[in-house]
């Protein structure tokens, strides 16, 4: 399906980015392209013009702090993750992106753009909460820091409001991580996942049961205790063509159990 007519700037610069933004209530920013172009294709969205953030250098790169700190453009692409000695500072990250749709959808799919279209099937949203990331965002008032799991607050919102950017994105340091999934097809989207953090405390994020990714603190890294809280959690996941609520359920203990046990034995190399 051929795209209505869309209006198309291309700032300098994040200022002249988020002026576009703020000034057109209809304007939408352009990252990668791989959901909002489909999107607009399908007709489900029709923005009356494209801020395309591709030129914006200061959106782009990955630095490693002397502590191990991570910041994260939000315009990296997965494949610029991927291939980053700085990133290997959290290897999951890595790990993660590698697994995302096809070479080319890595090519121009951007980190940024996965967090902020909050797909509850993306593979990033969980893994951010679960390493505990911090998401910047940038507007007419300045920046804010907004902790993952406040960041995301349904299916294709954020906390990235009208005239705002995401700007980067900041992990803390850490080795003890893992993530699990099962997927429709060896590089598709989630049926479930869950990603776990076993740094100092057992932190894991499901994805697919709900709009947001669930965080849940198990007791311990035990699997009994792993799946107690998962079971614990109340989850209340939705059903279709690719899953029941009960298998989707069922699948967050086994993925919760397996990625803790993954994490623990990475943190503890």
């Amino acid at each position: 399906m051929l795209l209505r007519e869309v209006g198309y700037a291309r700032p300098r610069s994040l200022g002249e980015a988020l002026e576009l933004l703020a000034s057109n209530d209809g304007a939408r920013a352009l990252a990668g392209g791989q959901t909002i172009v489909n999107v607009m294709k399908a007709r489900a969205a029709s923005p009356d013009a494209l801020v395309d953030l591709n030129g914006l250098e200061e959106l782009k790169g990955i630095e490693l702090g002397a502590d191990g700190t991570l910041e994260i453009g939000a315009m990296t692409t997965y494949t610029e993750l991927t291939a980053s000695s700085e990133a290997r500072a959290r290897p999951v990250l890595a790990e993660v992106c590698a697994q995302i749709a096809d070479v080319q959808v890595r090519n121009r799919g951007t980190i940024g753009g996965n967090v902020c279209s909050n797909d509850p099937t993306n593979h990033l949203p969980p893994l951010m909460v679960a390493v505990g990331a911090r998401m910047t965002i940038a507007g007419a008032d300045g920046e804010r820091s907004v902790p993952a799991e406040e960041f995301f607050l349904g299916v294709y919102l954020t906390a990235v409001a009208p005239g705002e950017l995401l700007t980067k994105i900041v992990v803390p340091a850490g080795k003890g991580d893992a993530f699990a999934s099962v997927t429709l097809g060896a590089d598709g989207t989630c049926i479930a996942s869950a990603a776990a953090s076993v740094n100092g405390e057992v932190r894991v994020a499901l994805g697919c049961v709900d709009a947001v990714p669930v965080l849940v603190r198990p007791a311990t890294s035990a699997p009994d205790d792993v799946r107690a809280a998962i079971s614990a959690a109340g989850l209340d996941p939705p059903s279709d063509v690719h899953a029941s609520a009960e298998y989707r359920s069922h699948l967050s203990e086994v993925l919760a159990a397996r990625a803790v046990e993954q994490a623990s034995e990475r943190a503890r190399s």
